[in-house]
């Protein structure tokens, strides 16, 4: 075995008689062992390199032993730690004990004791280094960037991104409003070769005309009344950079020619300018409105699009974006939680079933605004349907899609599951609505709620 994949040690004692011994010692029973005279030095060499295992001194210059291990924790560096202590310190060592330390050793040192705890105190570092690349990999199948998905959908979508990132082409995102497509936007930014200069964005659809074309282009001093300082426009404040333009077909169509006009030469001018300003950006745009009806309805140029289009996009609405809404809302809840200093560990059977019927309307603004809310006037540990579902349900939201080849068996869950999201959880009412026994219902929620759930953790 090459030394670098031996398991390493690191032995912090500024008694150096102890720390040469036993380096010699471990290296002959076949670990890579590295000594540290000090606290400080120990934590410098835990900064620059991965150890299974730490045995420190309770008591040494600079750092002590306890110190050392409370910067680990709080650094969530996960070597495990065997605390030695002097005479009069075993209080201290059992209180680290406590506190996550894998044991403690009392000087004079039991060698048959401490080559026995090192295999174990390994074993247990390297189930949790195991657990933690699990969690990376799990990580790295749902996440991209700030987004989260682990649908057919958002795959394709993470894809897409990870192609078009590293070429310097024109976007166009469409999707419904609250779908993410400003933090789309920003990871294609962030893959790009441009991650290092700046991301500016810009909602069209926010400024009356006459603000828009000043907050593209910006304006010299004495451009128009009120123009006492000269300002950069979004064009110019990223130059180098990204410039992230949501709703586009809100621009007015002259301001559409000027910005098609200024994407095509990289330069502009602005208000009240006579020279010309060149730019390095990459553009990306976004809109929620359907591409082919703007374009028809002369909302959106079609050159400007075709512009825009060199790659096209589309953002999937959370309702079709299969297991995603759990996944978010469980994101959410830890968050949140977190943020509220509440212990809420989960959601009811029943609230994820609603997160799972529930068309989102909203999409992932929605669901995120409802799980922040939910989490705040939770009254448990645990998120209840009543918790989670809006106040104001549309009677689209009451309706339950059904398509020619569904089986009876399938068409039943679809409308217990759904009139009992729409009730709020609410099993007495549900009975009712469907007709049948209280009783009944209780299988059927049983039999299409609880196992799948359990199933699915």
């Amino acid at each position: 075995m090459q030394k670098q994949d031996l398991p390493r040690l690191l032995i912090a004692d500024d008694e150096r008689n102890i720390s040469e011994g036993l380096q010699m010692l471990l290296e002959e029973q076949g670990y890579a062992v590295d000594a540290a005279k000090d606290g400080e030095e120990a934590w410098q060499k835990l900064a620059s390199g991965e150890y299974g295992l730490v045995l420190a001194d309770l008591k040494m210059p600079k750092l002590d032993g306890l110190e050392l291990f409370a910067r680990m924790r709080e650094k969530k560096i996960d070597a495990e730690i065997i605390i030695i202590s002097g005479q009069g310190t075993v209080a201290s060592a059992v209180e680290a004990m406590r506190n996550g330390a894998y044991d403690y050793l009392s000087k004079p040192l039991d060698m048959e004791r401490l080559t026995a705890l090192i295999p174990k105190a390994l074993e247990k570092h390297e189930v949790r280094a195991a657990n933690r690349r699990l969690q990376q990999r799990l990580d790295s199948l749902t996440r991209f960037g700030d987004m989260l998905g682990q649908s057919e959908e958002m795959l394709r979508v993470f894809g897409i991104i990870e192609a078009v990132a590293p070429s310097n082409a024109s976007v166009i995102i469409a999707g419904e409003s609250g779908t993410g497509k400003e933090l789309v936007a920003r990871a294609i930014h962030a893959k790009s070769t441009r991650k290092r200069g700046p991301f500016v964005a810009l909602n069209c659809g926010a400024f009356p005309r006459e603000i828009l074309e000043n907050e593209l282009f910006g304006h010299e001093k004495g451009a128009f009344t009120g123009a006492i300082n000269e300002k950069a426009g979004s064009f110019e404040q990223a130059d180098g950079g990204t410039l992230f333009l949501d709703e586009v077909a809100e621009m007015e169509p002259d301001i559409q020619v000027k910005f098609l006009r200024a994407l095509e030469q990289h330069a502009f001018r602005r208000l009240g300018g006579k020279k010309e300003i060149n730019v390095d950006i990459r553009v990306v745009a976004a809109t929620n409105q359907n591409v082919e009806e703007a374009l028809k309805e002369g909302k959106l140029r079609e050159d400007l699009y075709h512009r825009l289009a060199v790659i096209p996009m589309e953002l999937p609405p959370l309702r079709e974006r299969s297991g995603d809404a759990r996944l978010l809302a469980e994101e959410f809840l830890r968050r949140f939680a977190t943020e509220q200093n509440k212990k809420i560990i989960s959601f009811s059977p029943g609230a994820l079933e609603f997160l799972e019927t529930y068309r989102w309307p909203g999409n992932v603004r929605e669901l995120r605004n409802a799980v922040e809310r939910a989490v705040i006037l939770a009254q448990s540990d645990v998120i209840e349907v009543s918790d989670m579902r809006p106040r104001n349900i549309g009677q689209g939201e009451s309706e339950v899609h059904i398509h020619v080849g569904t089986s009876i068996e399938e068409g039943t869950r679809l409308l217990t599951l759904k009139t009992f999201a729409f009730t709020g959880g609410d099993r007495g009412k549900t009975a009712r609505i469907l007709g049948i026994e209280e009783g009944e219902l209780q299988g059927r929620l049983l039999s299409y709620v609880e196992e799948p759930v359990s199933a699915r953790e």
